[in-house]
């Protein structure tokens, strides 16, 4: 199957971008590496009559500090994320997740903000970026704004970018001197999309109780989905008095719109979930541990 015919636009900057895409409103949409969005309209799931490339304006393209952020372009591809050696000191989290993200090919062409925009509730950005409490930089000619990423998945392939609005970058929190992270999650084969994971982000204070938890979900929900009754149950606990297995069946207890397909059952995503949060929770406090104890 092809996809239905439909008019390419490339724009070489942003400001141009912008213009397309007021101009043409709900018959335009964003290409950036396309790894997701040209297999759909290969397969006529979805259709527009005109797509805007942005995947060489160079103003979303790069990764840089900006006081206690790191502010990633939203056309950085995956695999400049995966090696950038600030990212990896800084967001950490986004170097582990960065593997699990396909094949090597998609990971070249696909792009951070492609990934987060697409809101599919099986990317391994999306998630992070929930864990991490990112915020969504959105350019439209009205201006720009800034969107929580709790805020911004409002459902299946579905985000709360107004139709004239692209997403120019993703801020990051630069991570605590005492902080753990960790991906976990469960596929068929590598490269799939995850039956069901999790990615965590801890902080721990000096008394090492959790001073801060975040945990995002993969393949539990119609988006990426938050347990946020755990992460506040955590909050002020001592690392040693967790009981990570408990916490992991916990975080599955208020689920209610897991998905049911080839992959398995409902109830079968929420066992392998459940491990996934439990075996993420021992990582994340793990490194953190080793952290603490490497600089004692």
């Amino acid at each position: 199957m092809k996809a239905a015919p439909f008019a390419y636009h490339r724009a070489d900057t942003l400001a141009g971008a912008v213009d397309l895409l007021a101009e043409y409103g709900d018959d335009g949409k964003i290409l950036a590496g396309g790894q997701s969005l040209v297999a759909m309209l290969a397969m006529r799931l979805t259709h527009f009559d005109n797509l805007i490339d942005i995947s060489r304006v160079g103003e979303l393209i790069g990764i840089d500090v900006d006081g206690d952020e790191v502010v990633i372009g939203a056309a950085t591809p995956h695999a400049l994320v995966g090696m950038d050696d600030e990212v990896a000191d800084s967001v950490p989290l986004l170097t582990l997740a960065t593997p699990h993200i396909g094949h090597f090919q998609i990971r070249t062409r696909g792009t951070l903000g492609g990934a987060i925009a697409h809101a599919d509730p099986a990317a391994e950005y999306a998630a992070a970026a929930l864990a991490l409490d990112a915020r969504m930089e959105a350019v439209s000619k009205r201006g720009r704004r800034t969107i929580a990423a709790s805020d911004f998945f409002t459902g299946l392939w579905e985000n709360s970018l107004a139709d004239d609005e692209i997403l120019a970058a993703v801020r990051f929190p630069v991570r605590a001197p005492r902080s753990g992270f960790a991906v976990e999650e469960f596929a068929r084969r590598h490269g799939d999309f995850a039956i069901a994971g999790a990615t965590v982000a801890i902080d721990v204070d000096d008394d090492d109780r959790i001073a801060r938890c975040g945990i995002g979900l993969l393949g539990l929900g119609s988006t990426p989905l938050r347990p946020s009754v755990v992460e506040s149950d955590i909050v002020g606990r001592s690392v040693a008095e967790l009981d990570v297995d408990e916490l992991g069946r916990a975080a599955m207890a208020g689920l209610t719109d897991v998905p049911t397909d080839l992959q398995g059952s409902a109830d079968y995503r929420r066992r392998v979930g459940a491990t996934m949060v439990s075996r993420a929770l021992r990582s994340a406090i793990s490194d953190v541990t080793a952290k603490v104890a490497s600089h004692a």
